[in-house]
């Protein structure tokens, strides 16, 4: 990518946009909230793709800031950001976002720069990040591109939408629910790489625009179905309700169907012979369950560690199973942590450890650093977690870790 980049953008355009770097660092979230006022003011059909939960808790214009920085940062090395640009054409071809879809972000993204930073952003400014943004776009498209070739050629896959029948619904946890779904054509399912997501579309009685979310694949590839395990969003504290969680959970049943995109994500478990370790926290557990299901079926040698954090038993999804797990596989170890229990739990051999997941008992119940580690969960939890690998010297190659939704920082503040 950098030898294309050094190919269209001249010395004074790069020279001009990394000079706007330390402005991106102080304005960027405000310019890309501008971004997205301007960009539902003037396409509002674009309101059918992006997540507005997102938008409302300003998750979506935090995160495009930090992409934006990093494109500035690096317009003449792109091939450094290539891991995060792949992540997020991950997410965009589960979205079925089109390269005619681009021009029109550009032409919103230079409007709000022009709006936010006023009479400082110049005719050159906005000249040279015009040419960055089409050198961005392409590579963005022709990343997209090679993925849509090969979910296309894939055996049993598809482009845009298949529609798809919930052939059950499980109460997991009295917050989780699990969906089975099969596909109605009754055609081959492609083979997916655990941990990765499918993006089912909704369409809510008295709702305006459709509705996109995307949810891990939480039972092992290979199956005749597929499966969600969804958490329902209750309104707390200044968090909204989870629009599409609730309407899955009160009005979606067996039976019915939705529209469904081909799998996709990067966060994907990794044949090695280092102990596994999956910790997890909450509805997180979904793609390491998926992990742990493929691993002992493809690796049943290989030691793995499931730790799951949860606030009870009554919000621990698939207790049962998981705890059965390690009776029937010599090399699975499951922990589970409460930071809350009832005195039934205290009573079962589900819970192990009160409080919360910390480095002493992780030291404790694991042989060494020397794992590969996967784990998943809200922020805060990840952040802690990052936090004790890193003093704990686990090697930054052998730390895998996803976000629920747009990418955000583990970086404790």
């Amino acid at each position: 990518m950098s030898t294309q980049t050094a190919n269209q953008l001249d010395q004074r355009t790069i020279d001009i946009v990394k000079s706007t770097v330390p402005v991106l660092a102080e304005h960027g979230e405000a310019i890309t909230k501008r971004f997205y006022q301007l960009l539902f003011e003037n396409h509002p059909e674009l309101k059918h793709v992006f997540n507005q939960a997102n938008q409302k808790m300003d998750k979506q214009p935090k995160a495009l800031a930090n992409a934006v920085y990093a494109a500035a940062q690096y317009i003449d090395q792109l091939e450094v950001i290539l891991p995060a640009v792949k992540q997020i054409a991950h997410k965009h071809r589960s979205l079925n976002i089109k390269p005619e879809q681009y021009p029109i972000v550009g032409e919103n993204l230079l409007a709000a720069i022009k709006d936010v930073l006023g009479d400082a952003a110049t005719d050159d400014i906005i000249e040279a990040w015009g040419k960055a943004y089409t050198v961005i776009a392409d590579v963005f498209i022709q990343v997209e591109q090679d993925m849509y070739q090969e979910v296309a050629h894939k055996n049993g896959g598809w482009l845009d939408y298949r529609d798809f029948k919930i052939t059950h619904k499980i109460q997991e946890s009295d917050v989780i629910t699990s969906f089975y779904l099969s596909p109605v054509d009754q055609g081959t399912l492609p083979d997916y790489k655990a941990g990765q997501y499918i993006t089912i579309k909704v369409n809510i009685p008295g709702s305006d625009y459709t509705q996109l979310r995307q949810y891990s694949l939480s039972d092992a590839p290979g199956k005749p179905y597929f499966r969600i395990s969804v958490k329902r969003e209750d309104e707390q504290n200044d968090k909204p309700a989870g629009v599409v969680s609730n309407y899955l959970h009160h009005s979606i049943n067996v039976g019915d169907t939705l529209p469904i995109s081909a799998p996709a994500g990067d966060f994907t478990l990794q044949e090695s012979d280092q102990p596994l370790v999956l910790i997890s926290g909450g509805v997180g557990l979904t793609p390491l369950v998926s992990m742990l299901h493929d691993s002992l079926q493809k690796q049943p040698d290989r030691p793995v560690y499931f730790i799951h954090a949860a606030q009870n038993g009554s919000v621990h999804a698939m207790k049962e199973h998981l705890t059965n797990l390690q009776e029937e596989y010599v090399n699975a170890q499951v922990y589970t942590c409460y930071s809350n229990p009832t005195v039934e739990d205290q009573q079962t051999n589900y819970h192990q450890l009160e409080g919360f997941v910390n480095l002493p008992w992780l030291q404790s119940i694991l042989p060494s650093n020397e794992a590969a580690f996967y784990f998943c969960g809200p922020e805060g939890f990840m952040k802690n977690v990052n936090q004790m690998l890193t003093e704990w010297q686990v090697s930054p190659e052998s730390i895998n870790y996803e976000f629920f939704g747009p990418q955000g920082s583990l970086e404790v503040s």
